[in-house]
C-alpha cells in the first residue's frame, strides 16, 4: 500500500488518543508557527514510540473541509527504523497479500457469529476465515500484540476457534508494521486474556500467521513469502 503525500515532522505531545500536536518539517523554527494539530491513525498507546521530539510521518490530506490537514502515520524508533502506526495498513496490506495465495473468492468485513472477521476465503471448495492484527509493539527485537487490552481480540479469536470446530480453516494473521522483525508474541504483561485466547485459539486449530514488512516512508509492502496457507 502506498501514500498519496508524505511529509516529515517532529512530534510535541498527544493530548488525546485521537490527536497529537506535531511541528510540520521547516516550521520548527518559524517564530510565527506554531505546532500542528493531526489526527492520529491509531488509538493504542503507542506510548514506547510517541515520545517527545521523535520523528514522525504526516501524510497530507486532499480534503480541505477536515479539521486536521494530517493524518500521523509513521513513527520512528532507534535501531529499528519506521514503524508504522496506521490502523488501516494492516487489512489493506492483508488484502495483497491474499491475492497471492491463490483463492478463488475473498470477501472482507464477513459477519460470522456476533462478529465480523476481516476476511473470508474459499478455495477449492474448502472455506476459510481470517482476522487480522497489526503488530506496533517492538520489545528486544520481538513484536508483541496487544498494546492496550483489546477485548473485542478476545472475542475474535474465540469465533475463530467455534469455526474451526464448524469446518472452517481459521487463521489469525499478525501484520508486522515494523522492518525486520518475524515473530509475534502475545502480550501477557498487558492483557493475559489475549495470550490465553491465542494459545486455546491454537489449541482448536486456527493458525497463527506473520506477515513481515518492509515499511518505507510513502509504502508499507509485505515481504513474507514464507507461509504455506492455505495448505
Amino acid at each position: 500500500m502506498k501514500y498519496r503525500k508524505i511529509v516529515r515532522g517532529r512530534f510535541v505531545d498527544r493530548p488525546n488518543r485521537f490527536v497529537a500536536h506535531v511541528w510540520v518539517e521547516n516550521m520548527e523554527h518559524d517564530e510565527t508557527a506554531a505546532p500542528e494539530t493531526v489526527h492520529v491513525k491509531n488509538t493504542g498507546r503507542c506510548r514506547e514510540l510517541l515520545l517527545p521530539g521523535v520523528q514522525v510521518l504526516l501524510e497530507e490530506s486532499d480534503n480541505p473541509n477536515r479539521k486536521t490537514k494530517y493524518d500521523l502515520v509513521s513513527v520512528w524508533k532507534e535501531n529499528l527504523g519506521w514503524v508504522n502506526i496506521d490502523s488501516q495498513t494492516p487489512n489493506k496490506v492483508a488484502a495483497e497479500w491474499l491475492q497471492t495465495r491463490g483463492f478463488s473468492y475473498i470477501k472482507p468485513e464477513y459477519k460470522y457469529g456476533d462478529s465480523r472477521i476481516d476476511f473470508y476465503m474459499e478455495q477449492d471448495g474448502e472455506q476459510y476465515l481470517m482476522e487480522v492484527k497489526g503488530c506496533t509493539l517492538e520489545i528486544d527485537g520481538i513484536g508483541y500484540f496487544p498494546d492496550a487490552p483489546t477485548e473485542r481480540g478476545v472475542k475474535h479469536l474465540r469465533e475463530l476457534a467455534k469455526a474451526v470446530k464448524e469446518g472452517y480453516h481459521g487463521a489469525v494473521a499478525f501484520v508486522i508494521q515494523m522492518n525486520g522483525i518475524s515473530e509475534v508474541r502475545p502480550n501477557v504483561n498487558t492483557h493475559a486474556e489475549f495470550g490465553t485466547a491465542l494459545e486455546e485459539a491454537k489449541a482448536a486449530g486456527v493458525e497463527v500467521l506473520f506477515i513481515c514488512c518492509e515499511v518505507m516512508e510513502d509504502e508499507v509492502r509485505f515481504v513474507d513469502e514464507s507461509s504455506t496457507f492455505p495448505h
